[in-house]
């Protein structure tokens, strides 16, 4: 089986549901548009994000090119919602016409990926991913992960695997399946390296892992941490840990949201980390950022000061 290529950078295409707060259609397209200028090759987007808005701005805004990875993720099929109007109230700031209904079932998984390539208006995605399966794991085991097996042996994708903001249910799926990838998001950053078991795992099996929320939705996105953790207020002590974190980077040089890009790549599990954004002045920071280095005496002194576990 052919073994894809990674790049180290992604681009996450939650904001362009209109996470939290709309996103015009004109920056949606001229944030991908940054990215893409900016050397990204690797864009994630997802039905769940802004039901469909997500995927029905990525297309378009890559239609033309080549030479990149698209993923997109299974497991919500959205339908005609039946009653009720409104905003959506998932965390996306778009109008409730449509519902989401879990299906991880083998149909479920084929009509998902489908509806997908309607919405992208493209003929193809190269990656595609269980997503959130975590009330459903054995379902998603026994079928939504064959139906993705099927569909990599058919050649219509080239790489499938697993997205979810906890560790211990895409342990399962590394060592029961066969998967190629697992998504992991915010489990494995600066101020949380409770997924280490699974990483742990992945690099025994070869299984890769794209880290996504490595800003653990905020609070390190900026030198000064503030904002929320795990899409809630940050904790005190958590805001405080940060503070530290980012006062050691300042004796190096190097901002915070730098070295949180920068830590999960040091594990051999990690190939990409991906990165969402919303403006395209979002999408050349993360860049300049990303190609600065930093000094492996930062992690040492963060081990020192109690900030970093020393398998950190």
């Amino acid at each position: 089986m052919e073994r894809i290529d990674l790049p180290r950078h992604g681009f996450g295409g939650a904001p362009l549901g209109n996470l939290y707060d709309e996103v015009a259609d004109q920056q949606a397209h001229a944030t991908v548009q940054a990215a893409w200028e900016s050397g990204v090759r690797l864009y994630d987007t997802a039905p769940h994000y802004g039901l469909g808005l997500s995927e029905r701005r990525m297309g378009p805004a890559l239609a033309g090119r080549s030479g990149y990875l698209l993923s997109t993720k299974v497991g919500r099929l959205l339908r005609p919602k039946t009653s009720g109007n409104g905003r959506d109230d998932e965390g996306f700031d778009v109008p409730a016409d449509l519902e989401r209904v879990w299906d991880f079932s083998r149909d479920g998984v084929r009509t998902s990926l489908e509806e997908s390539l309607v919405r992208l208006e493209l003929p193809a995605v190269h990656i595609a991913l269980i997503h959130d399966p975590d009330d459903h794991v054995d379902q998603a085991i026994e079928e939504a992960y064959p139906a993705l097996a099927e569909l990599r042996a058919e050649g219509r994708v080239r790489a499938i695997g697993v997205g979810m903001n906890q560790w211990q249910a895409p342990l399962r799926f590394v060592q029961e399946t066969d998967i190629d990838l697992v998504m992991l998001a915010g489990r494995y950053t600066l101020l949380d390296q409770s997924g280490l078991p699974l990483l742990q795992a992945c690099a025994e099996r070869g299984v890769r892992v794209l880290a996504a929320g490595v800003f653990n939705s905020g609070i390190l996105a900026t030198h000064e941490p503030s904002g929320t953790y795990n899409y809630a207020p940050a904790p005190a002590p958590l805001l405080d840990k940060a503070r530290r974190i980012a006062a050691v980077c300042e004796r190096h040089g190097v901002t915070l949201p730098q070295a949180a890009m920068a830590f999960p790549l040091r594990h051999p599990a990690i190939a990409t980390i991906v990165l969402g954004a919303r403006a395209p002045e979002e999408v050349v920071q993360n860049a300049a950022l990303s190609s600065l280095p930093v000094p492996d005496e930062l992690w040492e002194d963060l081990r020192a000061e109690g900030l970093l576990p020393n398998e950190g």
